[in-house]
């Protein structure tokens, strides 16, 4: 899969008229008038991909909290649309507030709100069941502890699997593409980051798809090749097995190992980034008897089933 944006944005600068009688200038006044207000600087989070970036943000309590905001309406029509699926749809797609503090050795991000997740492929959700039966009127929050170029996030983080983002806003393509549905989107847990020079080193341990049971480890490795170019390896998987089944917790998806390789060329407001995505599970890792007397080569044919539907299934039973 390949995205790629282009936005122009230009620039307009203006000279204030100097006086041209002779008479002495006001140096000071002249420099004051000519400087340029400095803009705010666009807050780490929420993540946003190509071109886009977060709202201007509000300083609070002296400056010291930084308050975003986010207000989008979605609407579509099809005529190719999911079996038992409506053609049109329309709906609130984000109303959410993010609180975050960015400077100190402590540090938080907060999020919450109404939201919804469309995605290629699966039946339309209702904003209110997506909160409902997903991640809640608070799908991220975290709190941070910063040391130099290493820091430790613990909370609702954002999940390191995969190139795109969970909400629709932080992504050029709304709906995302058909690998963004196999991805665990937000984990409960902690993950350490570390950056050195050209490299960025991140390991998590976690509750997966959102199972809370903490049995998940996913890591990354990315190498800044230079400017505009950059390769990452991520990998992580179930070191255990649950037989949890829901809409945020899939259970061949939860009971997975997932690897990618993700190419990024950036220039201006140019992004280039194809990526390859692995997903396997195990007919084992499937197979509980408490839930079901299918055996397992029943279980292998389940596992392939539902990895390549995603969260479909579970989507059709909530409409």
């Amino acid at each position: 899969m390949i995205l790629a944006a282009l936005v122009a944005l230009p620039s307009f600068g203006q000279n204030a008229p100097s006086d041209s009688q002779g008479a002495p200038s006001s140096a000071p006044a002249d420099s004051a008038a000519a400087t340029k207000p400095v803009e705010p600087t666009p807050l780490p989070m929420p993540s946003m991909s190509g071109p886009l970036q977060t709202a201007v943000p509000h300083a609070v309590e002296n400056g010291k909290l930084a308050v975003t905001g986010i207000l989008t309406g979605i609407g579509w029509t099809e005529g190719n649309h999911v079996n038992g699926d409506n053609a049109t749809h329309y709906d609130i797609s984000n109303a959410q507030l993010f609180v975050q503090k960015t400077s100190g050795w402590w540090q938080f991000y907060l999020q919450g709100g109404a939201y919804n997740l469309p995605a290629i492929g699966v039946p339309f959700l209702s904003t209110a069941d997506t909160i409902k039966n997903i991640y809640g009127p608070f799908p991220q929050g975290y709190a941070k502890f910063v040391k130099g170029n290493f820091n430790v996030e613990i909370g609702a983080l954002p999940t390191l699997v995969g190139a795109e983002y969970t909400f629709s806003f932080q992504n050029m393509n709304v709906e995302r593409g058909l690998l963004w549905g196999q991805e665990n989107a937000v984990n409960r847990g902690i993950q350490l980051n570390e950056t050195y020079k050209k490299w960025t080193l991140a390991l998590s341990w976690n509750d997966g798809f959102y199972s809370n049971r903490y049995t998940w480890l996913t890591g990354s490795v990315a190498y800044a090749i230079n400017s505009a170019n950059s390769v990452a390896f991520v990998g992580g998987g179930n070191a255990g097995s649950y037989a949890k089944s829901t809409l945020a917790t899939p259970l061949a998806l939860n009971n997975s190992d997932i690897y990618n390789l993700i190419y990024t060329y950036t220039r201006g407001h140019w992004v280039v980034q194809p990526y390859l995505q692995i997903t396997t599970s195990s007919a084992d890792s499937l197979w509980r008897p408490e839930l079901s007397t299918s055996p397992p080569r029943e279980a292998s044919a389940m596992a392939r089933s539902t990895c390549s539907t995603g969260r479909a299934a579970a989507r059709s039973r909530l409409r």
